[in-house]
């Protein structure tokens, strides 16, 4: 049997912390940003961890 692959996609969006959880980042940050008001996007930068129903999903991807 082949070994698996890692999802390379996933590598670029998620981070890996120490006690085995996932970093990502927030969604509606990437465009369309003149509309959107400066406390709006102060409150979607950086990074949260994700939730416990993705982490089994994601933990699939980094196959190490």
């Amino acid at each position: 049997m082949q070994k698996l692959k890692t999802r390379r996609s996933a590598i670029k969006r998620y981070k890996k912390t120490a006690n085995d959880n996932y970093l990502r980042r927030r969604a509606n940050k990437g465009h369309l940003l003149e509309k959107k008001s400066s406390s709006r996007k102060r409150k979607l930068c950086g990074h949260i961890t994700v939730e416990n129903t993705e982490k089994s999903i994601i933990k699939k991807f980094f196959n190490k």
